[in-house]
Parts: structure tokens; C-alpha cells; sequence
């Protein structure tokens, strides 16, 4: 039985001076640990939503896949909390590069920043995509607008995988990392190309997420928040587009604007290569 994503409980509301019980939304917290060949590898806190997208993208972003066809067999008993996958390979990479540990569903001290492994996975972008500025913001506008869960309870992060003028997926979760996590397994599962690709979000682009980024491959990232400087330091060093506080009709670009063209400039690109 699936997990429900949120559930109804009675709170006390404070409105127009006065205090009232309603009902409200909440949002699930879910953790689900991962069993790789029979060993423990992670414990992630999330919400219970394409669960099998997140363990296939966790695994692809901490390098212990590269595609689908690396896994032999995945399944997911909900009711106990566990995700088990068995790989074809039985080593599945030097254990040096990794420390078992706790990712919780809030960001910041939750992970160590940069294990061997995020050196080894995180790619430099060589994508020629561009996006026009009203494209950027058309793209935040509908990812916000697609996202019933965080209208109805206000406590997820939402992540989108774009073309430049298009929505082709989005995911949520409690935990920023997870949905991401769960539009790079969907990528995988599905074999769809992503260094063409762009990634709407919802949150602060930390260095993880930004990280993250570069480990599904994508070369433009847009945010409605803000970047870190760790975030933009990476973004610079990994050829990343990163634009954040996309609100109204206004944005900021942190690194490497030349993939931010204005309307008429990628007509006059579009008519130059016809």
C-alpha cells in the first residue's frame, strides 16, 4: 500500500482576531533506507511520492550507477520503510569514497559537503542551450502554478525538467536534494537526454543543489531563490548558468550569462541558421 503524501489533522488557526479549529494539510515525512547489495548504504528523509525515481537518482548522483541497466533488480516495501537494489556488480566502488550517513529532509548540516565521489560525478556543462529572459520566467511561473501539494500544504520544494520553452516533468518532496534526485532517476529510467536540458527550482541553490546539477548534466539551472557563494564558485568553475530570485518580471544571473539571450538576439540566431 502506498504511502499517502499528506494527511488531514485539526489545528487552531488565529485569523481576524479571533482563534478557530480547522483542518488542515500536512505534509509526510518518510524515511526510506537503501539497501545496495544487501548493505546499508543511506537512510533519506522524503516524501513517499516516485519513490523508485529518487532511489535510481540518489544512485546515479552518488556514483554508484551510471544507467539503468546497472541495476538487476529494485523494489520498494513501503510499509517497513526499505528500498532494496541489487546491482550486477557485486563491488559497487571503493568504499573510501564513502561514509554511511543520515540525509535529512533539511539541507545544511544534514550532508558533508563534497565527498571523492561528487569530485568524481560532477560533470562541467558543454551545453549550447539557451533561453530567452520571458522564457526563464514562464518556465518559474508554471512550475509554481503545477505544484497542488505545495499548494495545499506549503511544505515542499519543487523541481522541474525543461527545454527552453517547456515543462516536460516536475517532482516534489520535502527535501530539496530528493526532488532532484527524482527528476535525474526519471531521466534515467526513461533514457532521456538531459545536457540539453534545464532545471526549474523551487529553492536556494546551495552547493549541493548546484552540485547535484552538474552531476545530472544540465547547464542552465533557474531558481525564485537565492544562490550561496559556494553555489556560484562551482556554477563558475562547472560552466553552469545560475539565475536566481526570479520573481515578477525580474531575475539576477550569477554566472556565465552568455546563455541568457534577449528575444531578438535568438530570432536573429534562429534566421542565421535556417
Amino acid at each position: 500500500m502506498s504511502k499517502n503524501t499528506s494527511i488531514q489533522r485539526k489545528i487552531v488557526r488565529y485569523s481576524e482576531a479571533k482563534l478557530n479549529v480547522v483542518e488542515d494539510e500536512i505534509v509526510t515525512e518518510f524515511p526510506l533506507t537503501i539497501l545496495v547489495n544487501n548493505d546499508e548504504f543511506a537512510t533519506i528523509v522524503c516524501t513517499p511520492s516516485h519513490l523508485d525515481e529518487m532511489v535510481v537518482g540518489f544512485l546515479a548522483s552518488e556514483g554508484i550507477i551510471r544507467m539503468k541497466d546497472d541495476i538487476k533488480d529494485l523494489s520498494i516495501d513501503e510499509g517497513k520503510g526499505f528500498a532494496y537494489v541489487q546491482l550486477h556488480s557485486q563491488q559497487i566502488t571503493n568504499q573510501q569514497y564513502y561514509s554511511k550517513r543520515f540525509i535529512g529532509s533539511c539541507c545544511g548540516k544534514s550532508r558533508q559537503f563534497y565527498f571523492q565521489n561528487d569530485v568524481r560525478t560532477a560533470k562541467t556543462s558543454t551545453t549550447k542551450t539557451t533561453i530567452t529572459p520571458e522564457d526563464c520566467i514562464s518556465l518559474m511561473k508554471n512550475l509554481q502554478e503545477s505544484s497542488n501539494m505545495f499548494h495545499q500544504t506549503g511544505g515542499v520544494h519543487n523541481a522541474g525538467l525543461c527545454d527552453s520553452t517547456t515543462m516536460l516533468v516536475s517532482r516534489t518532496d520535502i527535501g530539496r536534494h530528493n526532488a532532484i534526485d527524482k527528476l535525474f532517476g526519471y531521466s534515467i529510467i526513461h533514457k532521456i537526454p538531459v545536457r540539453d536540458k534545464i532545471l526549474v527550482f523551487s529553492g536556494r541553490i546551495s552547493s549541493e543543489v548546484l552540485t547535484k546539477a552538474a552531476k545530472i548534466g544540465v547547464g542552465i539551472i533557474l531558481s525564485k531563490s537565492a544562490p550561496t557563494d559556494l553555489a556560484i564558485q562551482l556554477a563558475e568553475d562547472l560552466n553552469i548558468t545560475a539565475v536566481g530570485f526570479i520573481r515578477g518580471s525580474s531575475f539576477n544571473i550569477y554566472s556565465h550569462p552568455e546563455r541568457i539571450v534577449l528575444l531578438a538576439e535568438q530570432k536573429k540566431e534562429d534566421t542565421n541558421s535556417e
